[in-house]
């Protein structure tokens, strides 16, 4: 068997080199724990950057993908199978707004179509292309490829891939006026925002800009398009995070924990958005794939069940009170913010920049966090977390913080 040091040299020697991760090897895991190839066991407030929503080797999750995978595993949309259409059916059904989905692989593949969506429907409005720019905002993050990195407001990320696609704007996050002022112009089609900001702090929308927003699209046709990738499926307390503002999209896109654990992705839209697409018009070889979509529609009846989400709201206030415990001792944060169990610790000045070399002490005192940027811890574990590993997971992040003192 490999040792973790000739498993890393593996990274090295043959992954592009894009990413920086540390030096542990995870092995295995279940529930909020995993362990590395050594034995050494962590608690996980991270969750594969939101992804693994109700804990690793989840057994009704494993369940479910071991009966389809008795059965079918991929046939492209070509052929119609019944797991992905049951998928969609309840993905609409739970949503509140939408009549149509479309079922992808990834969050930046749900915002891809979001986003020839928007252009399209412009299109069908009678719209050239110099009135089909999409407003987007500061610190924003929509994923990798050409399009949603160019949608995203931070210019890290784009930088160096030029030339980029054209007929994206981007405004400061919960500024009101700036977008009331930048929509005069009269050539936006759409608007696509986080309702919670991840990548770019942790940061929630306020409540009055969602419906600030909701009502210059409506006075525009253009159209509202919610980023729930990361912040949606139960994130928040509720299981789209719209809901907690009562702000209602025309579209939403959605990945991470709607597989929880499995790479799938969808878009869902109104029926009247909907109505600008025809046959040809977009396509995903993977979307929809029954394997996947088997383990997701387990998924999202799991996220949905109310004790879940009461859950989520139970943990986030101990999360929350824990952080600011810690914070009394030691004085590291300025602010504690975020929905549900997406939370966000902003550094305080004399801490500033030291994200990084937190997330590595605590990986020594057997603990997994984020950070979102170089000033901000992030939290984001499974949404079915027990009493006892948030309890042991704030006793980890205060003793890492310590041997920083």
């Amino acid at each position: 068997m490999s040792d973790s040091r000739s498993i890393r040299e593996l990274a090295d020697r043959y992954y592009l080199p894009v990413y920086a991760p540390r030096q542990a090897v995870l092995e295995r895991g279940e529930g909020s724990r995993v362990w590395d190839r050594e034995g050494r066991e962590y608690v996980d407030l991270a969750a594969g950057i939101a992804v693994t929503a109700l804990g690793h080797a989840n057994p009704q999750l494993r369940q479910a993908l071991m009966q389809q995978a008795d059965k079918l595993w991929h046939t492209s949309n070509v052929f119609v199978s019944e797991p992905p259409l049951r998928l969609a059916q309840a993905l609409v059904e739970h949503s509140g707004f939408a009549s149509r989905a479309f079922l992808c692989s990834s969050g930046a593949e749900a915002n891809e179509a979001a986003i020839k969506l928007a252009r399209r429907y412009a299109s069908s409005q009678g719209r050239d292309e110099s009135h089909r720019t999409i407003l987007t905002f500061d610190n924003s993050f929509h994923g990798r490829t050409m399009a949603t990195v160019t949608a995203g407001g931070q210019p890290k990320y784009r930088a160096t891939f030029e030339p980029l696609p054209g007929g994206f704007d981007y405004l400061p996050f919960n500024d009101l006026a700036a977008v009331r002022a930048r929509m005069a112009r009269g050539d936006v089609c759409a608007i696509l925002v986080e309702p919670v900001q991840g990548e770019g702090g942790v940061t929630p929308a306020t409540p009055e800009f969602l419906r600030g927003l909701r009502d210059l699209c409506d006075n525009t046709r253009a159209l509202l398009m919610f980023d729930e990738v990361q912040c949606g499926m139960g994130r928040t307390g509720t299981l789209f995070a719209w809901e907690q503002s009562g702000v209602k999209p025309d579209v939403v896109t959605l990945a991470k924990a709607l597989g929880a654990g499995i790479p799938i992705g969808a878009m869902l839209c109104t029926e009247q958005a909907a109505n600008c697409m025809a046959v040809g018009a977009h396509g995903s070889t993977f979307g929809g794939n029954p394997l996947a979509s088997a383990v997701a529609l387990k998924a999202l009846e799991m996220l949905a069940d109310p004790s879940l989400l009461a859950n989520v709201t139970r943990q986030s206030n101990a999360l929350v009170d824990g952080l600011q415990a810690i914070n009394a001792r030691i004085g590291c944060f300025t602010e504690i913010r975020g929905q549900g169990l997406m939370l966000g610790a902003q550094l305080s000045q004399a801490w500033s920049g030291r994200a990084s070399e937190i997330l590595d002490a605590c990986m020594e005192k057997g603990l997994l966090a984020l950070q979102a940027g170089p000033d901000v811890l992030r939290f984001v574990p499974a949404l079915n977390i027990g009493d006892a590993d948030i309890a042991e997971g704030l006793t980890r992040l205060e003793s890492a913080l310590r041997a920083l003192q």
